[in-house]
């Protein structure tokens, strides 16, 4: 594939890869790798040498490292307490909660991660009762039969005091993420603990608006917090000062692209108010990124900012890249491009992916062709490597920023980063220990570091927090396995490449394609593919068909022994326009509907003898038919029943 092509062009590439086959792109990503035998030799053994040393200083790692070395999610305790985690934030009373934390609490096996970790809060939170900030100390009795009094102190104080202790200790463990309640705060703090010369870039805490109120609010936090960094800057250089990153479906409850036209008629001028907010005290102001559906939809909006003659003549436009999704290398090729064509540098972060496991679930739901993400993380890191080497070679137009907490990574990005201009990110809690190895022997790391630093108060923490639980404690995280001496080195730090190269099928064995999830169950039909309704292809595609029926005319009526009749049908109309007739329906007499149990009645006996092979015949091939024609339906369920073509879709799907 050519370095450069139009812009359009590459628009239509990513498209077309959103649900591309998993194999497909893994060659292609082979065929791309810029690295040679030597490079990634040096660059295993760099991060060998990395993670040893983070061993070493073992005795300075974050409490995340800890916690998560004892409760992964290979262990039961681990599940248990990431279960209750987000469990708790959709809970809608206390009675559900308590039966809750009775089912999670009382299953684990606590007492045989108690002192198994040299940390005191570790152990002291086994499982972590913290009654009002307070570790309570238990007498040795107590601790050596931790399950037995756990299920004692539940029964003596009842599920509501265990429901506050485990409130409460989420709360203090946000504390350790959250780098203060208000960005006042949070510059104060992260100046404190913080090497000199370190960059921020602060999020406001909170998940998408579910209403204009909510939007309202997260769109007078972000322009407060923009003022207020710019109020305390004094450096004139958008690369060295700090900045913020702005989640887009905070900023309206309707962010989809099927919502597209509203979008960029209510949502966008809000954007563009909070960039020439950003422009004025020449800080980063970087788009973050969000779930795969809302790609297309972040790269509209993100080019009409790039494209603003108002905010020309400043480089703190950012966009997050997240290199799991299969569609990331073609992106960064079109962040480079859009770059040229609108004579401005860009800031890219590069990170792996936040959502992994919510886009499997929405694939499989949706019935797509196959998932927008990689299905091995070797996969991802592969694809990490061809989209660094493509944000590098765009120095005239784009300022990596290379977000990772893996040494591996952080050594590919020194050997890729030769006589580059770039940054490492880090999170705020996460990481430390790998960045103080980066800068030992020199005294300061080899590239800048900014640290993305969450801001907010605790009832905005907990969806936050539960995805960083969520994906450094997998089995396969680097952050789960890096410190724990039990896991070789030479287990965690590998070449890539050759990883990937030995895997036959290039997709995870375990992870079956949407279409068969059903097959992985047992059972023996595929599941009907949908339609996504975020490819404008795919929409276009839909609409072709959609469009046209409004001027069609449907007349429906009983079927009786193979003759429909449509005589004297009542008028229906659209439910969501009553002035449009979209036909008129014919209800059957109870003479006919006598008739019609007569004839099945008859019928009965021959449909038996066909037996259920046969019969299974019949129902599918009705079933293929009403896939041939899901557009139709779908078209005819919006005139119809007034529905929208997503759930048009579905209820094609769930009938098939």
């Amino acid at each position: 594939m050519s370095i450069h092509q139009p812009l359009n062009t590459l628009r239509a590439e990513i498209r077309r890869h959103t649900h591309a086959d998993e194999a497909i792109c893994v060659e292609r990503l082979l065929r791309e790798s810029s690295l040679n035998k030597v490079q990634r030799e040096r660059i295993v053994s760099r991060g060998r040498m990395l993670v040893a040393g983070c061993r070493e200083d073992s005795d300075k790692s974050g409490m995340l490292d800890r916690f998560m070395q004892q409760y992964s999610l290979s262990s039961k305790e681990g599940v248990a307490m990431m279960c209750l985690a987000e469990s708790l934030l959709r809970v809608p009373d206390a009675e559900t909660a308590d039966d809750l934390i009775a089912e999670k609490i009382l299953s684990g096996a606590w007492s045989e991660h108690l002192g198994q970790s040299d940390s005191m809060f570790v152990n002291a939170s086994t499982w972590g009762l913290m009654l009002t900030g307070r570790v309570v100390n238990l007498e040795s009795e107590i601790t050596e039969g931790t399950d037995t009094w756990m299920k004692k102190l539940v029964n003596r104080l009842g599920e509501p005091v265990v429901r506050a202790a485990v409130r409460q200790a989420m709360k203090i463990m946000g504390q350790q993420y959250v780098l203060g309640r208000n960005v006042e705060d949070a510059l104060e703090r992260g100046h404190k603990e913080n090497a000199r010369g370190t960059r921020f870039s602060f999020d406001m805490l909170g998940e998408g608006a579910r209403t204009m109120q909510d939007a309202d609010r997260y769109f007078d936090a972000y322009m407060q917090a923009i003022r207020e960094i710019g109020k305390r800057e004094n450096i004139d250089n958008v690369i060295a000062a700090n900045g913020i990153s702005i989640k887009l479906s905070a900023l309206h409850p309707r962010y989809h692209c099927v919502q597209k036209p509203r979008v960029m008629s209510e949502m966008l001028p809000r954007i563009r108010e909070l960039a020439l907010e950003a422009k004025k005290f020449d800080l980063g102001f970087t788009i973050d990124a969000e779930e795969a559906h809302r790609l297309v939809i972040s790269m509209d909006i993100f080019e009409s900012l790039a494209r603003d003659p108002d905010l020309m003549g400043w480089d703190g436009l950012g966009f997050v890249l997240q290199a799991y999704d299969k569609r990331s290398p073609l992106v960064a090729l079109w962040l480079a491009e859009l770059g040229r064509d609108a004579d401005r540098k860009l800031m890219v972060r590069l990170v792996k992916g936040a959502y992994w496991d919510s886009e499997i679930k929405f694939a499989q739901q949706e019935g797509y062709a196959d998932y927008p993400v990689y299905t091995r993380k070797a996969n991802t890191d592969l694809c990490y490597q061809v989209c660094a080497a493509r944000l590098l070679a765009a120095q005239d137009v784009i300022y990596p920023q290379f977000a990772t907490h893996n040494a591996l990574t952080a050594a590919l990005i020194l050997e890729l980063g030769k006589g580059k201009q770039y940054e490492f990110q880090r999170l705020h809690g996460m990481g430390d220990l790998l960045h103080m190895q980066l800068a030992k022997g020199t005294g300061s790391p080899p590239a800048p570091v900014r640290v993305y630093a969450p801001v907010g108060a605790h009832k905005d923490l907990l969806p936050y927090l539960v995805r960083r639980l969520l994906e450094n404690g997998a089995n396969s995280s680097f952050v789960n396995r890096f410190l724990d001496n039990k896991v070789p080195i030479t287990q965690i730090a590998t070449d890539v490449q050759a990883e990937v190269e030995i895997s036959e099928t290039h997709r995870h064995a375990a992870i079956p394609l949407p279409v068969d999830i059903l097959r992985a169950a047992g059972d023996e039909r595929p599941d009907t593919h949908g339609i996504d309704l975020a490819n404008t292809d795919a929409a276009a595609e839909l609409l072709s068909v959609v469009v046209p029926m409004a001027s069609r005319f449907w007349a429906s009526g009983p079927i009786i022994g193979g003759v429909l009749n449509t005589d004297d049908g009542d008028p229906v109309v659209c439910p969501a326009d009553t002035r449009k007739l979209v036909g008129t329906c014919r209800k059957a007499s109870p003479d006919e509907v006598s008739k019609a149990l007569d004839l099945a009645d008859t019928a009965q006996p021959a449909w038996d003898a066909l037996g259920g092979e046969a019969r299974a015949v019949i129902l599918e091939r009705a079933a293929e038919i009403m896939k041939s024609r899901m557009h139709e339906l779908t078209g005819l369920l919006a005139f119809e029943a007034g529905r929208t073509l997503n759930d048009g879709v579905s209820e094609v799907r769930e009938a098939v």
